[in-house]
């Protein structure tokens, strides 16, 4: 299957960089400089990924994920110069799957988007695919969907994945690290801690109240559980 990556930042150079690295393995590529033409055409051709850096004219980083956050479930990784962790958990908390800190390598930037990539596809074709129901809470592992009380949830594909492995081995207490590389595949230094955000964004989602979750439960000191009757 042959992916589509919009690349998104206003250093032209490095953007036709990256197209370039992006092409030789094997995807088409848009480009934009700016935001409101990197929203444009996410919206005119429905990229598979957006690599999307956070300091952008007309409309930054952190504008086009929460507007297209709203719209799709598009994959999203961030590129920021920025190195503080706040910056980082904020593009998270707006539904980005991951982020790379410039200066990076190339290679690492296409590395990590077949990563969110590989394991979207896999969710959606995985043979042992099921349902996972909790009270009003369904997980349908074959559809890639989640519903509340009915209504289907706007969930990004990092999101549903830690929702999914909670889930399925609901009463076992994972480390942040732990989900980190059952979700992710790797592990990459400092990473573990957006662990939260993304636990943020979910209760935010999934709970009635998120200041006193039913379903995922903080076991301090240690990581988090899933709590609930499943059945599958």
């Amino acid at each position: 299957m042959q992916y589509t990556a919009l690349i998104v930042d206003d250093d032209e150079k490095l953007a036709r960089l990256l197209q370039v690295y992006f092409e030789k393995d094997g995807f088409n590529t848009l480009l934009a400089h700016d935001g409101l033409r990197a929203l444009k055409l996410a919206r005119e051709n429905k990229p598979d990924i957006l690599i999307l850096d956070l300091m952008l004219p007309g409309m930054d980083g952190w504008e086009i994920c929460r507007t297209l956050r709203q719209e799709s479930d598009v994959a999203i990784l961030m590129l920021t110069a920025r190195d503080e962790e706040a910056d980082r958990l904020i593009g998270l908390e707006l539904g980005a799957d991951d982020y790379v800190t410039k200066p990076f390598s190339t290679r690492e930037v296409v590395a990590r988007a077949r990563a969110i990539l590989r394991r979207t596809r896999k969710m959606a074709d995985s043979p042992e695919a099921s349902t996972v129901r909790v009270g009003n809470l369904v997980i349908d592992r074959q559809r890639y969907e989640v519903t509340l009380q009915g209504e289907v949830l706007d969930l990004t594909p990092t999101e549903f994945k830690i929702l999914e492995l909670l889930a399925v081995n609901t009463g076992r207490v994972f480390s942040r690290l732990q989900i980190v590389e059952k979700v992710q595949g790797f592990a990459f230094d400092g990473y573990e801690r957006t662990i939260d955000a993304h636990i943020k964004n979910l209760r935010r989602k999934i709970e009635a109240n998120p200041r006193e979750p039913q379903y995922i439960q903080t076991i301090y000191g240690v990581g988090y559980k899933f709590t609930g009757d499943v059945n599958e």
